[in-house]
């Protein structure tokens, strides 16, 4: 079990895509992001909380990027990349990546809010530089070995009322955690 204290400094990286797709084919429904987000602070000194997203021009995109700003949620979006086949790609492994070997010196743990098992990597090197490791994500669609070598795992579909938006976007934006600044 992880310790948290009020005075640590956090870094929450949210691999956008990673929840929307989980939420949608395990739930059929969207993430509640401003409740996501309360809940990896926890109260403790939010340095930066990023979400990664890709911008595929589909309708109400606009709004949804907007919302996680008003979360409290700085966006990195990339656009979707659509290959002469007809398949998509549009992830943010080596940004998230990046951003996190950067931030991680300013922070006492780092939330990596995703189940993709591609950044075992990540969190094996965040661990040995003394970041202490939260990983938050859907259970069922997470990667086991992610799980296991996170100093701490919670499972989204442990309380799927709280981070599951069934209707409309209402209660996404509310209350937020105050970001503090490091230089």
């Amino acid at each position: 079990m992880v310790i948290r204290q009020r005075n640590q400094r956090v870094v929450v990286l949210i691999d956008v895509q990673n929840l929307y797709h989980s939420a949608k084919n395990l739930y059929g429904a969207r993430v509640n992001f401003k409740n996501l987000l309360l809940e990896a602070v926890s109260g403790r000194n939010l340095i930066r909380a990023i979400g990664y997203v890709a911008k595929a021009d589909e309708p109400g995109e606009a709004s949804f990027f907007e919302a996680l700003e008003k979360a409290g949620i700085e966006t990195k979006i990339k656009d979707l990349q659509v290959y002469p086949d007809g398949t998509k790609k549009g992830d943010w492994d080596v940004g998230l990546a990046i951003d996190a070997v950067r931030l991680s010196p300013k922070a006492d743990a780092v939330i990596l809010i995703s189940g993709d098992g591609d950044f075992i990597p990540l969190v094996e090197y965040l661990k040995a530089q003394g970041n202490q490791i939260e990983v938050m994500g859907f259970g069922r669609t997470t990667s086991t070995a992610l799980k296991e070598l996170a100093d701490d795992f919670l499972d989204l579909d442990s309380n799927p009322d709280l981070f599951l938006l069934k209707g409309p976007e209402k209660g996404l934006v509310g209350k937020i955690p105050k970001i503090i600044k490091i230089r």
